[in-house]
């Protein structure tokens, strides 16, 4: 009895720890006015950041291009910096910004993403699933491309698919932390900036 009651609170102990965990991870209003803000730091230096933009754009070396995982896009990306001559420029400018360090601004770009993502497919998300699984029978009924060509663009697809659904997961205390910064990061993200 003794060990069943130890056991349990251990299990207690352990829940309430996760759930604080949980909570820790969510985006605050402030996380999103620092991503926005860095964005906006980072577009004022574009220049100097050609030669790391150039290199991150490059196709692998084996000439197949990347699929994306759209689903960490940020820290995908600050993965592929580490190591160039400009990430510590971008690393203190994402401090700069309220990030302890590049690492942080790309999970915190991650969640803004699928946030945003989450935001824009709301009541989409069924409609948008049937059109991939269309997208991809026609694909498989295609006559004219090849085996590989039909892989590479179904992988596409799927690829499209598994956003979605990492949008669909995206927590609601995300969603209302961003929603009211819409606008502010559709200005700052769009071409024209």
């Amino acid at each position: 009895m003794n060990r069943l009651r130890i056991a349990g609170m251990a299990l207690l102990t352990m829940l309430l720890l996760a759930a604080g965990h949980a909570v820790a991870e969510t985006l605050t209003e402030q996380d999103v006015k620092n991503f926005i803000n860095s964005l906006e730091a980072l577009q004022e230096l574009e220049g100097e950041f050609a030669e790391l933009a150039d290199d991150m754009n490059q196709e692998p070396d084996n000439g197949d291009p990347a699929i994306p995982d759209l689903g960490h896009l940020f820290s995908d990306a600050v993965g592929r910096m580490e190591g160039h001559p400009q990430f510590e420029q971008f690393s203190a400018i994402v401090k700069d910004n309220g990030f302890g360090n590049a690492s942080d601004w790309g999970e915190t770009g991650d969640r803004v993403f699928r946030a945003w993502m989450a935001i824009e497919m709301q009541g989409q998300s069924r409609a948008a699933h049937q059109d991939v699984a269309n997208a991809i029978a026609e694909i498989d009924r295609n006559p004219s491309l090849t085996a590989e060509q039909k892989a590479q663009m179904k992988a596409m697809m799927q690829g499209a698919m598994s956003m979605m659904e990492q949008a669909s997961d995206a927590p609601e205390a995300d969603i209302r932390a961003l929603r009211p910064h819409m606008e502010e990061l559709r200005r700052v993200t769009s071409e024209d900036n």
